[in-house]
């Protein structure tokens, strides 16, 4: 199975963990190449979210398998700004902590591709959960939503980083507690996620902690 894999390093590593046989990778880590895309059986897109004018690279491709990183704007809304679209639109969880997971979290434009990705994925030798087309996915929203409110308790002097990740762990048998997932996970992307969803729901569960706001800010101004 030929792939095509765009992302960072870090992405890469993930998915030589995740998929790491019967398959023949391609790996870049930007837009700056140049490759017939019809000789992938499928394309795994980490950045997209990120840069969604992207996608017109490969909108018009008769029947060509994209999965794009999803947490942070759906399909619907990709697609929405496209003139037409002939490929096979799928999302996934991309981010960092999130794919090298035994079940890959997907969720597809149109619901007539789920057969195909049913096939996809047996040919990726991963267990898949099919999900709502919807800004966050599903495991994002949850674990993005407890570290928003940890960041809320830390920001009213409750309990220390270190307490309120020890204190989580032993409570909910989590592997991190939440200031260490979100510096694993990259609080840009927990920011940026949390924005995605709170401009999508307007539920106030998704309103960004102040203080998880000033850490961002002071993260990207570094």
């Amino acid at each position: 199975m030929n792939v095509l894999v765009i992302g960072t390093e870090q992405n890469v590593e993930e998915f030589k963990l995740k998929f790491n046989t019967g398959l023949n990778c391609r790996f870049e880590t930007d837009y700056d190449f140049e490759e017939d895309l019809t000789l992938f059986d499928c394309i795994f897109d980490f950045f997209i979210g990120d840069n969604p004018e992207q996608f017109e690279i490969f909108s018009a491709y008769d029947g060509l398998n994209l999965f794009v990183n999803a947490p942070k704007i759906s399909l619907a809304e990709l697609a929405y700004y496209q003139e037409e679209i002939n490929c096979n639109l799928f999302g996934f969880n991309g981010l960092p902590t999130f794919l090298n997971r035994s079940i890959l979290e997907v969720s597809v434009l149109n619901h007539k591709d789920q057969p195909k990705l049913e096939a996809l994925c047996k040919s990726l030798n991963t267990d898949f959960e099919l999900i709502e087309d919807r800004v966050g996915m599903v495991t994002p929203r949850i674990i993005f939503m407890i570290i928003n409110e940890a960041f809320y308790t830390l920001q009213e002097g409750t309990a220390s980083k270190e307490a309120i990740d020890t204190g989580m762990k032993l409570g909910t048998n989590y592997p991190f507690g939440p200031f260490e997932w979100c510096d694993k996970i990259g609080i840009n992307n927990v920011y940026e996620t949390l924005e995605a969803l709170f401009e999508d729901t307007k539920e106030e569960r998704y309103k960004i902690c102040p203080l998880l706001r000033k850490e961002y800010l002071n993260r990207v101004a570094q």
